[in-house]
């Protein structure tokens, strides 16, 4: 199947099954390919928290609203978080960058204040959320984006300290019920023409 034909075949995941799980290979892959995502100057203001720990996911589900069976069936769950503060991130870059990445920073970025640097960064995060679910469908690995969490309860069960919870993503096994299933639930985009433009 080509990459295309698996982008049409992927969708979000609203049941799994509990005993898809995935293999210790799988995952160290995944892991490799959120740490090779891209962001903007190289900037990396992200943590990509996997948790194996049964009695934490079994937490982070209770604070998932209605999200909270997807979690505790999945096989893997992943929390995406982004540096706190602008202080934070501008140390690690000074750190790690070369002078002309911190240099954009400062002309580009920085000028926009605190609100504008939080959003700048957010979207370096979102782009690697992006990567996964890509290499999932590609890896025919099914996969939940989820914005529906308490992300508060999140950092405080995470114990949170330098990074702040922006979403999370269940991976596993879908179940053969699942109600989502294209074949089920067809897919529904806009018309192409208005989302492809040509000039």
């Amino acid at each position: 199947m080509n990459f295309l034909e698996q982008m049409k075949s992927r969708y979000t995941v609203k049941k799994y099954d509990p005993k898809g799980k995935l293999s210790g290979e799988t995952i160290r892959q995944l892991k490799d390919i959120l740490h090779l995502s891209p962001s903007s100057i190289n900037s990396q203001p992200w943590n990509f928290v996997f948790i194996n720990d049964e009695e934490t996911k079994k937490k982070l589900a209770e604070a998932s609203y209605f999200n909270k069976e997807k979690i505790l069936n999945s096989s893997q769950l992943i929390v995406f978080q982004v540096i706190k503060t602008p202080e934070d991130f501008e140390k690690q870059i000074e750190e790690t960058l070369p002078e002309g990445s911190v240099n954009y920073y400062r002309n580009f970025v920085q000028p926009k204040g605190a609100a504008g640097i939080r959003a700048w960064m957010e979207h370096q995060v979102y782009l690697s959320l992006g990567v996964l679910l890509s290499a999932c469908a590609a890896m025919e690995i099914d996969s939940t984006p989820m914005e529906g969490i308490e992300a508060d309860q999140y950092d405080a069960i995470l114990n949170n300290t330098g990074y702040e919870t922006l979403f999370a993503v269940t991976l596993g096994k879908r179940d053969e019920n699942d109600i989502n299933h294209p074949s089920l639930t067809p897919k529904r985009r806009l018309d192409v023409e208005k989302v492809i433009i040509e000039r």
